[in-house]
């Protein structure tokens, strides 16, 4: 690690780098253990491909053939799929426009709204608000380092060792000053309840380490992997809301909301 140990001598290819940095160097430099695996596996795909052929009548090459690509291509969408999942926390890619682009996908079609980058004037700035027939919702988005834990313990959250107080007040915050506008303007009695997109990092619910996919709520947060927040909102009945409320809490958060840049 960056940091070092007093028992252990400094690397000075690594002084001073990022744990990005390292991160992308150790997985390059895995390549070749990756590879030597990746063909175990075909290997093995191959075996299974000529034992199945045994049993069917089939050529045995060709079906040997067959296994071993499909089993080396599963291999590697895996390895790929996992380096992938780290691109918001190297500074690849931009949280909030993967997570607005999920939202939108999966809650449009659903009666949703989802608007991007408002800010409570003099007050709390968020990734996304969206509002639909179930009640309203801001997310936000955050991404920490790919072996980070993020779990509650009784009714609190934890970041590693870290608690998850500080984070969960800040959008609570955020949601109340929201709700306290909306309320206030349109006359419509409504609550806004946090979310927290985490785009690295696992997730531990019922005794399980979720890579990706787990949501966990505690400390008035919920706390989930991009790809489950849309699924997640539907499922919520804060609120019962007509088409013409949710148009009019809609054109009301984008006047009245300053959109951020």
């Amino acid at each position: 690690m960056p940091s070092g140990s007093i028992y252990v001598p400094q690397d000075e290819k690594f002084t001073g780098a990022s744990p990005q940095n390292l991160y992308v160097t150790f997985w390059y430099a895995g390549r070749k253990n990756r590879l030597r695996i990746r063909a175990a596996i075909a290997v093995a795909g191959f075996v299974a491909g000529n034992l199945l052929a045994a049993r069917f009548g089939l050529d045995a090459f060709a079906t040997g053939l067959v296994l071993a690509a499909a089993a080396a291509l599963i291999d590697f969408l895996i390895a790929w799929r996992s380096y992938e999942r780290t691109a918001v926390w190297r500074g690849k890619r931009r949280g909030e426009v993967r997570a607005g682009r999920l939202l939108r996908r999966g809650l449009r079609r659903y009666g949703y709204r989802v608007m991007d980058g408002r800010a409570v004037p003099g007050a709390a700035s968020i990734d996304h608000l969206v509002i639909g027939p179930g009640g309203l919702w801001i997310v936000d988005n955050e991404a920490w380092s790919p072996d980070t834990i993020i779990a509650r313990y009784g009714e609190r959250l934890f970041f590693d060792e870290k608690f998850g107080t500080s984070v969960a007040k800040g959008l609570i915050d955020a949601a109340s000053s929201m709700a306290a506008l909306l309320n206030r303007e349109t006359g419509i009695d409504v609550t806004i309840a946090p979310v927290l997109a985490v785009h690295s990092g696992k997730i531990a619910r019922d005794g399980a380490i979720w890579g990706r996919g787990g949501t966990i709520t505690g400390e008035g947060l919920t706390v989930a992997h991009p790809r489950r927040i849309a699924r997640w909102i539907r499922s919520q009945h804060d609120a019962e809301l007509t088409e013409e409320q949710i148009e009019l809490l809609a054109r009301t958060a984008a006047r009245i909301l300053r959109r951020m840049s």
